[in-house]
């Protein structure tokens, strides 16, 4: 699944986000957006985990992606 255009990609930039359980059932689902290690594990879930366009609309920002997209972990078959 891909994101039709990274302008439709309008998530929360700051402050702390919890996602839903059907995204991230660690048990450590917030995330503070304004420490870099914390945003780039909630990318790496939404990355992992969104089952539809619309999840990751809602959480992931255009701007933010592009600046952390080279330094992500993520699975081989997502870059």
């Amino acid at each position: 699944m891909v994101a039709e255009t990274l302008a439709a990609l309008h998530g929360p930039t700051e402050g702390r986000v919890t996602l839903p359980r059907h995204l991230d059932w660690s048990g450590h689902a917030e995330y503070d957006l304004d420490r870099p290690a914390r945003l780039a594990s909630m990318y790496k879930v939404v990355l992992t985990e969104a089952s539809t366009v619309e999840g990751l609309n809602t959480w992931l920002d255009a701007d933010l992606l592009r600046q952390h997209w080279p330094t992500l972990w993520l699975p081989p078959m997502l870059r």
